[in-house]
């Protein structure tokens, strides 16, 4: 059954997911922990629908692949085709703000890296995406100033902002779509702040855009 869309406090959107756009390294601070460059422009790579699970729901993480690894991001719902698209064009097409756990097999994308291979095999796995439900756009009195947090077990492990972006939400939206065509019910993760780490089944997660939408998990 395909992945279906959700607002806060309502029953399931029209909208259902076709593809989630991953921006990698998008916050400097992050780049240099994994001990990566930081990258001149945006480094892009796509999850399957199939990645998508609800966050709230609670989600399963694999047991055999080595480390699994937290990577909190801001997510944007996208409801309008956008092609070759404006930041402007962009701004129109936010059908919604949310919350997007870009789970990482940290093991094997070692190893994908130092063979020079992609990513997929470490990023696209079926559940490496946690989405929430969405927030409206117009709750958002700025996409640029969101704090970006997730607590583990009780420990602060990210608080970040999103004014620390190398790349902000609307000039991202509109690169991607230089690229990739983005249709409705599309999301674009926009990158992780630092403090990223392992997780484990049990853990107890609250991940949240500060003061604007908050979301209590536990992995499985």
């Amino acid at each position: 059954m395909a992945f279906q869309h959700r607002f806060v406090g309502e029953q399931a959107s029209d909208l259902t997911l076709g593809k989630i756009v991953c921006v990698g390294r998008n916050f400097a601070d992050h780049a240099k922990e994994l001990n990566n460059p930081i990258p001149s422009e945006p480094i892009l790579f796509i999850k399957p629908a199939s990645a998508a699970v609800a966050m709230e729901e609670g989600f399963s993480i694999p047991r055999d692949r080595g480390s699994v690894h937290f990577e909190t991001e801001m997510a944007i719902l996208i409801g309008e085709t956008l092609s070759k698209a404006s930041e402007q064009e962009a701004k129109a097409a936010i059908a919604g703000v949310g919350l997007g756990l870009d789970l990482t097999l940290r093991d094997v994308q070692s190893r994908l890296k130092e063979q020079g291979h992609p990513w997929e095999r470490a990023k696209a796995f079926d559940g490496s995406c946690p989405l929430s439900a969405f927030i409206t756009p117009d709750a958002v009195s700025d996409l640029q100033d969101v704090g970006i947090r997730l607590t583990v077990n009780g420990e602060t492990r990210q608080n970040g902002n999103s004014a620390l972006m190398l790349n902000p939400v609307l000039g991202l939206i509109s690169h991607i779509s230089q690229y990739f065509t983005l249709e409705p019910g599309d999301v674009v993760l926009t990158g992780t702040p630092a403090g990223v780490g392992p997780i484990a089944a049990g853990d107890q997660l609250v991940v949240e855009l500060v003061d604007l939408l908050r979301v209590t998990t536990a992995v499985r």
